[in-house]
């Protein structure tokens, strides 16, 4: 059958649909049927899914010609998602091609959701389209007979590759894909990614450095114009001190108006606490949202999370407050709204979201940016030009993740075993490990088959045993069972399982917030109050509290997030406008805050670089403002404050939020005299930081992670975990051991190497020490805290007082600071 026969079956599925296809995806389908890998660049909401899942029926048709009568049953092609949560709706879409074209073929899900009798059986048969995550595929090449199962598979497809990009979970994808290559006859490779920067890279790492698939492919963009429109909900009266904390919860009636006139509203906070507030407190002020409100993030139990889902696509709810969980891809075409919690800092995250609404071809997204406090209304005016010019951060790929290219050997050796220089060859033509070396190769076969040079009395590290003909393979039945419970690289603090005392699931729960818990406490959880009856077996027995008046809100760590590189750019250009006569409507509203802080310090030029310093009880502050984010700032004022110690024997207490840093101290820093030591000097800064922060610490918190992903220790059997503090006592051991007799060890020179670069992110924090060389260094001698300054000491008062308390503490400093305006 020919292509135009093809197109005109396609073309004819898309009018019973009443749709029209797009030129991009007749693109896409023109290219998967000439045998072509690709990346797929389009919007969320413009029939992505069908550009990819009509081209693998199209193929399968151009080869049964005969399909509607005959059937060839095997596995055809495989659909990789980031998010179990998408899986059923990604079959759903395949479903509803291959039943209306009479297709007769079957589609699948493979993930931690599969019950084991669906899992089962396909492992006898498997169905022609299976939609599984990074996981699950590597869970398939832990199994016997692998190679047979993927050989006549045609296509694999991973959906959000922007989601994978820039993390481990993605380096497993890399992996998988150079084994696939190898052992299939006709493999296509293709990507979909909604929002990225560095398309062209994110389609190098998707399809090998140099590779054949690499030289076969194309990169397609979807000129759709999706159309954002962005409305600042901005406070009728601007307060000239604005402080971080209170959430925006002074706008909830503002909120509730934008509920009422919509269908249905999505309200995004960053974090899962913040979701578990404003969830409650909409529920309180109005309750008349009662019935027509859920919530929705990733530590709720599954079946809730779905019904949500599904009640949302059906009308049933009118408010759905939710966090990242329902970022991705999940069509909801009746949400007319949606609402952002505070700075989603990066465009990406804010456009993702955005286009929750309006999830269809043509239709315009509506998101509200509703600013915590006064200064985040600079982030909203820098994201209205950031979408408006389609600025998009780049995700930046993995190199040398050591850990998950043992754990990926050892998945090998647990299924048909493997003969190194073969593997070699594949891995070492993957994004990831283009670097690696013959000896970074001897090592890690040293590592799986001995337990690595400081590990070889133990027994329980030599996991792979070196047959006659030279295949490496784990023979042992313990150690394969281990492996496989333990497949994946999301590594994360032990959670437990929240349950009724009569038995019913609500939802996961981190064990270091119970860990501060006795039973009788109550706190509030998935909306509700919940008394803790008992911890038993890493599970949380509870009780309904409905009548306690108080409750302590359940809180998650890593909670806050930073700016990217372009967010920070970006930031840093609005806040310069604010110099001059081209002020956006968010600007104008921040008219009393720029003007208290013009009247007690400067705003900033771009030519300038902001140093403020003044005395308190607390002691002499100086508060810099590179603006670069949280992460940048942690370790800019640790090296700092390292810096100034050389030259005079200063202590410090460091704060930092997105857009500055405070150095305290109980004496004043001559900052003439360490300015003109090369204070921001580019030069030894690796020296100076693993000097300034504790860094051995750091790695060794980061070890602990890659010790797991590893398989150097075992977290434990299902309902039987181990806990956190055991899992980092084993790992500090082995840290201790590797720093003390092996120091090349590449485990350990890993955790040290992902401190600087990711944690620390040490080269962003070189640019800006290059970049501030080139400014004005503006030192600013102030009688009390700015408007600037008052966020970062807020937000330190925070460490130490409850929210009421601290509410207080500050209306009388906002009261003190501002009693000589008249």
């Amino acid at each position: 059958m020919n292509r135009a026969k093809l197109f005109e079956i396609a073309d004819n599925w898309f009018k019973t649909q009443g749709w029209k296809s797009f030129p991009f995806q007749k693109e896409t389908w023109t290219a998967f049927l000439q045998g072509k890998n690709g990346l797929l660049n389009a919007p969320t909401g413009s029939g992505k899914t069908y550009a990819l899942w009509i081209p693998v029926v199209l193929n399968y048709i151009k080869q049964n010609p005969d399909y509607q009568n005959k059937h060839k049953p095997g596995l055809k092609a495989i659909w990789i998602t980031p998010l179990r949560a998408l899986s059923v709706e990604i079959k759903q879409a395949a479903e509803r091609v291959v039943n209306d074209l009479d297709a007769k073929m079957t589609v699948g899900i493979r993930s931690g959701d599969t019950p084991a009798g669906e899992r089962a059986k396909q492992k006898d048969k498997m169905p022609d389209l299976l939609v599984t995550t990074p996981e699950s595929l590597q869970l398939l090449l832990a199994s016997k007979g692998y190679e047979k199962v993927f050989k006549d598979c045609s296509a694999i497809i991973i959906d959000e590759w922007h989601e994978l990009l820039g993390t481990k979970r993605g380096v497993q994808v890399e992996l998988a894909l150079s084994r696939l290559k190898s052992i299939t006859d006709d493999m296509r490779i293709w990507g979909i990614s909604a929002t990225i920067g560095n398309l062209q890279q994110a389609q190098e790492v998707l399809l090998g450095v140099k590779s054949a698939a690499l030289q076969n492919s194309v990169l397609i963009h979807a000129h759709i114009n999706k159309k954002i429109k962005i409305l600042s909900i901005i406070p009728e009266k601007m307060e000239a001190y604005p402080w971080r904390g209170h959430m925006g919860l002074h706008l909830i009636d503002e909120v509730a108006d934008i509920i009422r006139k919509s269908r249905t509203t999505l309200i995004f906070t960053n974090v899962r606490s913040a979701c578990e507030i404003w969830f409650q407190r909409l529920l309180e002020k109005y309750p008349e949202f009662a019935g027509e409100m859920a919530m929705h993030h990733g530590s709720i139990n599954r079946d809730t999370r779905l019904w949500v889902e599904q009640a949302i696509r059906d009308e049933q709810l009118k408010v759905v407050v939710c966090t990242s969980s329902l970022d991705l891809g999940v069509d909801f075409a009746p949400v007319e709204t949606i609402i952002q919690v505070g700075g989603p800092k990066g465009v990406a995250r804010f456009m993702q979201r955005a286009g929750r609404s309006g999830h269809q071809p043509g239709k315009e997204s509506v998101i509200y940016f509703l600013a915590t406090y006064a200064m985040e209304l600079i982030e909203a005016s820098a994201l209205k030009k950031a979408v408006a010019d389609t600025v998009v951060e780049d995700r930046v790929p993995y190199l040398n993740s050591w850990d998950v290219l043992v754990q990926y050997l050892n998945t090998l050796a647990v299924s048909d075993g493997f003969f190194p220089d073969e593997i070699y060859k594949e891995v070492k033509g993957t994004f990831c490990y283009q670097a690696m070396t013959p000896e970074h190769w001897q090592w890690l076969l040293n590592f799986i088959t001995k337990g690595s040079q400081s590990l070889q009395a133990y027994d329980e590290y030599k996991k792979v045993d070196i047959l006659e003909n030279g295949l490496f393979k784990i023979t042992s039945r313990r150690i394969a069972m281990h492996h496989r419970m333990q497949i994946g690289t999301i590594v994360g603090d032990a959670v437990m399982n929240v349950k009724f005392l009569g038995g019913s699931f609500i939802g996961t729960i981190e064990e270091w917030f119970i860990s501060k818990l006795k039973p009788g406490d109550v706190f509030t959880f998935a909306g509700r109050k919940l008394e803790l009856f008992q911890v038993k077996n890493m599970q949380v027995i509870v009780r309904r509290a409905d009548n306690a008046k108080s409750s302590k809100l359940t809180s998650w760590m890593g909670g806050r997030l930073s700016f990217s590189a372009q967010m920070s750019e970006m930031l840093r250009q609005e806040m310069y406008l604010a110099n001059t006569d081209k002020l956006t409507p968010e600007l104008k509203a921040m008219a009393p805050v720029f003007k208290r802080q013009r009247k007690e310090s400067i705003v900033p030029s771009a030519d300038e670089f902001l140093i403020e310093m003044f005395k308190s009880r607390e002691g002499f502050h100086a508060i810099f403002y590179p603006f670069e984010g949280r992460f940048v700032h942690e370790a800019l004022a640790s090296l700092l404050a390292y810096r100034i110690s050389l030259l005079s024997p200063i202590s410090f207490s460091l704060a930092y939020n997105d857009y500055g840093f405070e150095l305290l101290s109980d004496q004043e820093i001559d900052i003439q005299g360490v300015l003109d030591n090369n204070l921001f000097s580019a030069e030894y800064v690796h020296h100076d930081l693993q000097h300034s922060l504790n860094a051995t610490e750091m790695a060794r918190r980061k070890f602990r992670d890659i010790a797991v992903i590893a398989g150097l220790v075992f977290t434990g059997y299902p309902g039987q975990l181990i806990k956190t503090k055991h899992l980092q006592s084993s790992s500090q051991l082995l840290f201790a051991v590797f720093r003390d007799y092996e120091p090349d060890n590449l485990l350990l020179q890993q955790a040290y190497r992902e401190t600087f670069e990711h944690q620390l992110e040490e080269g962003r924090l070189i640019l800006a020490l290059e970049r501030i060389a080139t400014q004005n260094i503006v030192v600013k001698k102030c009688d009390k805290p700015t408007p600037f300054s008052f966020p970062i000491i807020t937000d330190r008062l925070r460490e130490k007082l409850s929210s009421e308390t601290l509410a207080d503490r500050i209306a009388k400093m906002t009261a003190s600071f501002m009693k000589n305006e008249k």
